[in-house]
């Protein structure tokens, strides 16, 4: 049997609902069909995920695993891939038509990039289109730098659940630790950005549903949820920034890579177990100076506030106060007095409002 161009891995867990079109977006890709090959890894699912995966046979080959997680998933899948590159999908997500077609020839301009992403459309459980998330054009991710490493850090959800990457490169990053049960995406895409960086297109190629059951971007509004978001980024704290000085990277730009993500744990540790004020006023400090420069005297003295109120109040406290602040929106009238120079200009990045629409012709182009 021929070797295929690439292999479509598909991680899917109790998405009865949903799996059928994720799969029905990659058998419809304007794409050679022998160019392709799809495989669905099954993390152990208690419904009718099977069933539905089994119904597209023999186009598609199902793995079926007991339930460790997307880890664990994508550990049984990718040595079952024989792509020169491997495309990963979630079974709640799918693709634009034009999605692997756009892919390949990014990677075809570009003979030395790891991985390719591109922009996304964030939808409902019912698939209407909320927002979409791109870059402002074309880019590339890499970790050179400390400037680059701030960018990438902003920009990897670009890559997240349906990076693109090179089977060889995939063959250099290894097994990822089964610990992850969810974001094992991440140490894949961060490896890949120390051997040979990622290509973003500004297009949106793939639709990211929000629903009741995601694991991830359904909104922390639990301790449960939160304590696994912690442990997810303690995993990854203590994983990656060892792997990406084996490949070269150096320790400046590991440490401005994932600032925001100790910040993150950090912050969430203070709300879950409490801690000491001066703690608190540390975290929102080192925020503070990582996400902006050359703020002006009026912003500068509003973080003061925000500085001083972390002195007084507990932490669970001003985290809760905090959160309301940002559910009200409130940070519009700060912009009537104050302002401030993100570290990563938001021109980068573009988030922005859609109308509804079932189709996918605005990803067409």
């Amino acid at each position: 049997m021929s070797r295929p161009q690439v292999s479509v891995l598909i991680d899917t867990y109790n998405h009865e609902r949903f799996i059928e079109q994720a799969v029905r977006s990659v058998l419809d890709q304007d794409f050679p069909t022998d160019a392709m090959e799809v495989i669905v890894v099954d993390d152990g699912s208690t419904d009718r995920t099977p069933e539905v995966v089994r119904g597209f046979e023999p186009r598609v080959r199902l793995i079926h695993k007991p339930n460790g997680g997307q880890a664990s998933a994508f550990n049984a899948g990718i040595p079952e891939t024989r792509g020169e590159f491997v495309a990963f999908l979630d079974g709640d997500d799918w693709w634009a038509k034009t999605k692997l077609r756009t892919v390949l020839k990014a990677f075809a301009t570009d003979p030395n990039v790891a991985a390719v992403g591109h922009g996304f459309f964030e939808v409902s459980e019912d698939g209407r289109r909320v927002e979409t998330f791109m870059p402002a054009e074309t880019c590339r991710f890499h970790l050179s730098s400390t400037g680059a490493a701030r960018i990438a850090s902003l920009g990897r959800v670009l890559l997240g659940t349906w990076i693109t990457v090179r089977r060889s490169v995939l063959d250099r990053i290894g097994p990822i630790p089964t610990r992850l049960v969810y974001c094992a995406d991440n140490p894949i895409l961060t490896l890949a950005l120390a051997l040979g960086g990622a290509v973003i297109i500004n297009q949106p190629l793939g639709y990211y549903r929000r629903h009741s059951a995601n694991l991830f971007l359904t909104g922390l509004d639990t301790v449960k949820k939160m304590r696994r978001k912690c442990e997810m980024l303690d995993i990854e704290l203590e994983y990656l920034p060892p792997k990406l000085g084996q490949f070269g990277v150096a320790p400046e730009v590991i440490t401005t890579f994932f600032e925001q993500d100790r910040i993150e744990s950090d912050r969430l540790r203070l709300q879950l177990e409490g801690g000491s004020r001066w703690k608190t006023f540390q975290t929102e400090m080192r925020d503070f100076k990582a996400s902006y420069r050359r703020p002006s005297p009026s912003y500068f003295l509003f973080k003061c506030l925000v500085a001083t109120a972390t002195l007084l109040v507990p932490p669970r406290q001003f985290y809760r106060i905090r959160d309301w602040y940002g559910r009200k929106n409130l940070a519009r009238f700060r912009k009537w007095f104050a302002s401030e120079e993100p570290t990563v200009s938001p021109a980068l990045f573009q988030r922005r409002p859609v109308e509804d629409s079932r189709s996918d012709e605005a990803a067409r182009t």
